[in-house]
């Protein structure tokens, strides 16, 4: 089918943060992509945060830009910025876990 034969594509914009939750299902025509999702989704107008950053985004998980093309029950996720560095996260989990582990020997010694 090609996009004079009005083909609709059904699918959904989803951006999880702890203040809130938003989620919209949408009907697009076909051809469709990335971007055009969350342009129709009205994101950046609902989520006032978001609407000046560098969105991070993936289909199902997987990376995405706004330019690759959307498919028929496709889910679109914008992602969190991330608070800190992966690394550096574990960094602290590791030296966190030391220090539990090294109060809990000294107490048994």
């Amino acid at each position: 089918m090609n996009a004079a034969d009005g083909r609709r594509l059904r699918l959904t914009v989803v951006c999880l943060r702890p203040e809130q939750t938003f989620r919209r299902v949408l009907l697009l025509r076909e051809p469709a992509t990335v971007g055009e999702a969350i342009a129709a989704s009205e994101l950046r107008r609902q989520v006032p945060q978001l609407a000046s950053a560098e969105l991070a985004i993936g289909v199902f998980g997987q990376p995405r830009t706004l330019d690759d093309a959307v498919y028929d029950g496709d889910r679109v996720e914008v992602y969190r910025p991330l608070t800190i560095d992966p690394k550096q996260a574990r960094r602290v989990r590791v030296a966190v876990q030391r220090r539990r582990r090294a109060s809990r020997e000294a107490t048994q010694a």
